[in-house]
């Protein structure tokens, strides 16, 4: 199949060709090379989810690594506000989505989503309503597929994948004349995983989170840390060097997320011509704070009243109160300044692969904090 370009626009020649029965089908549009690669990890993702779980799953792809992924469990009506939804119908599939679009909107727009469960019209609807550039499931149900199909004036990608497909068990790669092969990663993580626990107790609510973790990241750049709370992945540190900076900079996404429920952001009123999605990047933008003189003319002009900031000590204030949050690790924890910096988070269960030389301190570093923590002894990198 020919791509609609790879990586770059000037990089002309690029195709996708099945070397057997194909595991996906297009459905409408053209994709690029990375249209493709977020497609793919993308559906092994939710589908792993989805046999592990056992709810419906989604989720938001942007440049190889999700910018958030989910399960069907309900939203709180401050989160329907937050997530912009409140009023509108969402199926278990829409309602997966809508977690795993609002855990980073401002990473998740113009995404590739994925979902384990075929897309109804409810599904439809709400995808006509965000900026994306495709999506990929099992199938379409009613008119979602000619509603998707007629998203971004047709250019909409639209794929339907096959759940029975069985990948080969050895992956090549080919790189600066190199040909690179090895076992495909096949371990799907589930609650046997946790077995394990070196230190506290975790509870079901814990365990359907550092499952969700663990799966997200299989599928995310490494190093790679993330957060998770109510079934969601709120905070997802990709790409680092450093495992203290994937916890720093999932920590930092993670207390935004919190923060998107505070009541003074809550309470912003806008403009009422204001796009949904410009409410939602103010209301991000006036967490972070560090507005440009530019942005805080155009924030004064798109709300109604007032411009009170939120202030730092505010933010401290209600951050402190934040607790439940998991932490799952894609290689083992090397130094406790991991758990010191993931307490200030509300963290207060971890899964990791252990085997670090310094296992015993970041042992001692749970203890101290009352975090439990658990040793799956299996190691998630993604490349």
């Amino acid at each position: 199949m020919q791509l609609k370009y790879g990586c770059n626009p000037h990089q002309l020649f690029a195709s996708a060709d099945p070397m057997g029965a194909p595991p996906v089908e297009l459905l409408n549009g053209q994709p690029s090379l990375i249209n493709w690669l977020d497609a793919l990890n993308a559906w092994q993702l939710v589908l792993e989810l989805r046999q592990s779980l056992k709810l419906p799953a989604a989720a938001s792809f942007k440049h190889v690594s999700p910018s958030g992924a989910a399960v069907a469990t309900p939203l709180s009506a401050e989160l329907a506000e937050a997530y912009e939804v409140t009023g509108r119908e969402l199926s278990p599939v829409a309602l997966a989505y809508a977690r795993a679009r609002g855990a980073d909107p401002k990473c998740s727009f113009g995404d590739f989503v994925a979902v384990s469960d075929p897309v109804d019209e409810a599904a439809a609807d709400y995808l006509k309503s965000v900026v994306s550039d495709g999506i990929i499931a099992p199938g379409f149900e009613g008119n979602a597929l000619k509603t998707l199909s007629e998203k971004k004036n047709g250019s909409f990608i639209v794929l339907r994948g096959d759940p029975k497909f069985q990948p080969p068990a050895r992956e090549t790669r080919e790189l600066f004349g190199m040909k690179i092969t090895q076992d495909r990663n096949a371990h799907v993580f589930s609650e046997a995983d946790l077995k394990d626990v070196v230190c506290g107790e975790l509870t079901a609510e814990a365990r359907r989170d550092l499952v969700l973790g663990y799966t997200t990241l299989k599928y995310t750049q490494s190093n790679s840390v993330g957060f998770a709370i109510g079934g969601q992945m709120i905070g997802v540190g990709a790409g680092q060097q450093s495992r203290v900076d994937c916890t720093k900079l999932a920590g930092s996404k993670a207390d935004v997320w919190q923060l998107r429920l505070h009541p003074k952001v809550l309470g912003l009123r806008f403009q009422p011509a204001l796009k949904r999605q410009d409410r939602i990047n103010w209301r991000v933008r006036y967490i972070e704070g560090d507005l440009t003189e530019y942005e805080t003319r155009a924030l004064r002009e798109a709300l109604v009243g007032d411009l009170v900031p939120l202030s730092e000590q505010e933010k401290r204030d209600y951050l402190s109160r934040v607790t439940g949050v998991s932490l799952i690790s894609d290689g083992f924890i090397p130094f406790r300044d991991n758990i010191d910096h993931a307490q200030r988070h509300g963290v207060k269960f971890i899964a990791q692969p252990g085997g670090s030389t310094r296992d015993a301190d970041i042992e001692q570093a749970c203890r101290e904090y009352g975090i439990a923590m658990v040793n799956t002894k299996i190691r998630a990198f993604h490349h």
